[in-house]
């Protein structure tokens, strides 16, 4: 009779770390993405003769590109770390 209890609290066990796993695989996927898109959406520290060209029109109308610069950058950061961590929970959970 006890062994068939324990049977059963393992089976639930590994159902809960199941989801637990595949939930995790599935923020990954999101954060994973939504990092590739931060990091393709800033701009380039050298942005040659366009940056040329298009740097004297940011004088005149103002910077708004460098303010959403700083912002994909901070969201670059955030999601780069919630990444390393999902990638360590994941790992400890295997």
């Amino acid at each position: 009779m006890r062994q068939l209890y324990l049977l059963k609290v393992c089976k639930y066990q590994m159902l809960e770390v199941s989801f637990l796993k595949t939930g995790l695989i599935i923020l990954e996927m999101i954060v994973s993405v939504a990092l590739i898109f931060s990091i393709m959406l800033q701009s380039g520290r050298d942005a040659g003769f366009s940056g040329a060209v298009s740097g004297m029109s940011d004088n005149l109308t103002g910077n708004k590109a460098k303010g959403m610069d700083e912002f994909y950058k901070k969201i670059t950061s955030v999601t780069a770390i919630l990444f390393i961590l999902l990638s360590i929970a994941l790992v400890a959970i295997h």
